[in-house]
């Protein structure tokens, strides 16, 4: 079995939103190897199916003014923040060519992410009631997902660089007790987005069993989203 993969670089939140769908869409309809885009996003805010607004802890006057755009989606999970430096990695999966069952596919996504974090010597871990990879008492990488047809989209989000404080403007997942780290702070230094990338890439590529990872461009992949 084989996949796509898209580097998008740093990308607007609602543009890539519409792209899964789209691959989403195509997915179910044509042949089309599982897809899996790596990104970076501008500051925004997303608030699952299941949230509750009242998580997120500032006006949309102030989100407005500090450039933060907000986006109530179709994802699992409840308010969550992406933004630059940090690591966002969507795969469109047809499960049915992996497994029927939701809940594997967040374990082995959250495995691959423990993989990638112990390769920076950082220990990480599961936690048994919440969704999502933890160091300590601390969220490092959030998962929320949408699976239709069982194809799969949105996927997860792990803080490398990015600025922590965007977080005390909402109750991160809906969790009050926990906090969020990044590898930034347990590394104490910066690191390149595109050398956790790799890492990440060929965790989720041996934890699925991928034969090839073929990295495609946004053209070449839309060029192959012709109904």
């Amino acid at each position: 079995m084989k996949a796509y993969h898209l580097i998008l670089g740093k990308a607007d939140y609602k543009e890539v939103w519409d792209f899964q769908k789209k691959i989403h869409l195509f997915k179910q309809k044509k042949q089309l190897p599982d897809v899996i885009i790596s990104v970076e996003h501008n500051h925004v805010y997303t608030l699952g199916k299941a949230g509750d607004r009242n998580h997120i802890l500032i006006s949309d006057d102030e989100m407005k003014s500090r450039g933060i755009s907000y986006y109530e989606i179709d994802r699992g999970g409840d308010i969550t923040y992406h933004g630059p430096g940090q690591l966002v990695v969507y795969p469109i999966f047809d499960l049915n060519d992996h497994y029927k069952d939701t809940h594997r596919f967040l374990r082995d996504l959250e495995e691959a992410v423990v993989k990638t974090l112990s390769e920076f010597d950082i220990k990480a871990h599961r936690e048994e009631e919440y969704t999502g990879v933890w160091v300590g008492g601390e969220k490092i990488c959030a998962i929320g997902i949408k699976v239709s047809k069982w194809i799969t989209m949105h996927g997860l989000a792990l803080n490398v660089n990015n600025e922590l404080s965007y977080f005390s403007n909402i109750i991160p997942c809906g969790i009050f007790h926990k906090g969020v780290t990044s590898m930034k702070v347990l590394t104490g230094k910066e690191l390149s987005l595109s050398i956790v990338n790799t890492h990440i890439i060929n965790n989720i590529k041996k934890v699925f069993d991928y034969e090839s990872l073929t990295e495609i461009s946004k053209q070449e992949l839309e060029n192959l989203l012709i109904f």
